[in-house]
């Protein structure tokens, strides 16, 4: 079984896809904790980073290969574009208003809500820039997904539920 697990900066992807990988036995791959070290490699932070990487396409080349590779069966890779290189049984997408994923941010980095905005939509215009340009994909097409979750709306405890159900009525065909 693979899951994907993807979703806007600061809709809760990370949680989501631990607590499912943990509920369900399945190894949890992170394209955007590849992408952190990454950027530590190179002393920057995740803004630095994805401006350098519009002028270097061979860092999402990397992440996306590396993701591949670690898919080698029963787990859930999460991350924006694992839905679209990876052959999955279940694609799902978390979404949220940008003030939410701003605040989540904020405590998760230790900065101020209005500089998570910032940071989160040069972040997304950067991302949404590069997935065009490199690989043809718009990010903002959800047709791919089976399930999108709007995590603004539910709390983690409810969304493992949602996703789980799902994967579970997968499971008894």
């Amino acid at each position: 079984m693979i899951v994907t697990i993807g979703g806007s900066a600061g809709s809760g992807t990370s949680t989501l896809a631990k607590e499912i990988a943990s509920r369900f036995g399945l190894k949890h791959i992170s394209a955007g904790l590849i992408m952190r070290e990454m950027a530590k490699e190179k002393g920057m932070d995740l803004l630095e980073f994805s401006k350098f990487a519009e002028e270097n396409s061979q860092i999402d080349n990397e992440i996306d290969e590396g993701q591949k590779k670690m898919a080698d069966g029963n787990c859930v890779a999460e991350g924006r574009l694992s839905a679209h290189f990876l052959e999955h049984d279940i694609s799902v997408w978390l979404t949220a208003p940008l003030d939410v994923r701003a605040t989540r941010v904020s405590y998760r980095e230790n900065i101020s809500p209005k500089e998570a905005e910032k940071r989160i939509t040069e972040r997304e215009a950067s991302e949404k820039k590069r997935y065009k340009e490199f690989y043809d994909i718009d990010i903002s097409d959800m047709d791919r997904y089976d399930i999108i979750l709007n995590t603004g709306k539910f709390d983690i405890d409810s969304m493992v539920k949602i996703v789980s159900s799902v994967i579970e009525s997968l499971s008894d065909k």
